[in-house]
């Protein structure tokens, strides 16, 4: 939402009176919103091939598999402790310094800014959202833990702090997972 109302305000700003924001911010709305629907379709693909191959459980739509929940932790944790993690980060945290280095004019211009946008929003948090396989899809609990974890990281003065004991974290939890899942 920052990010929408600073793009309305901006292309509101540099237009005449007379044209509005309210086409470019729609446009660049489409884009963020496409980049998701495709995230999400990949995702419920997933889903239902890991609950086919019986690794995650039909109704509860959690993780039947020590070495999947390992897997998911392990991939997150090193993920969270990755360059590509920060940068997507980075752009994600500041919407007009994205705007400033983005800018594209016009309708596919708007598009295209919103689609790049929604896929660096996709890269700060994707495997983040694989941990639902882990927890539960439906386990509001999870949700609001990890929910929390994504606003912290967007949030906080210094998200590196928060990032890379996460990052830590998550990878101490899947080594031990998997250690499980051995004996």
């Amino acid at each position: 939402a920052p990010m929408i109302l600073l793009y309305a305000r901006v292309v509101r700003h540099n237009r005449k009176p007379a044209a509005g924001a309210v086409v470019p911010t729609a446009a660049f709305l489409l884009g963020y919103l496409v980049a998701w629907l495709l995230f999400s379709l990949a995702a419920t693909l997933l889903q239902w091939l890991l609950e086919q191959a019986g690794l995650v459980h039909g109704m509860m739509m959690w993780s039947n598999s020590h070495t999947l929940t390992a897997i998911l932790l392990l991939g997150a944790g090193f993920y969270q402790l990755s360059p590509l993690k920060n940068t997507c980060l980075a752009h994600c945290r500041s919407p007009a310094a994205f705007l400033s280095r983005h800018w594209h004019n016009g309708r596919i211009g708007a598009l295209r800014m919103g689609l790049v946008h929604g896929l660096y929003c996709i890269g700060c948090c994707w495997t983040l959202m694989l941990l639902l396989f882990a927890g539960g899809v439906m386990n509001l609990v999870w949700i609001a833990g990890l929910a929390l974890l994504v606003l912290l990281e967007k949030v906080v003065p210094q998200p590196a702090l928060v990032v890379r004991s996460t990052g830590v974290m998550l990878v101490a939890a899947g080594a031990a997972m998997l250690l499980h899942a051995a004996m």
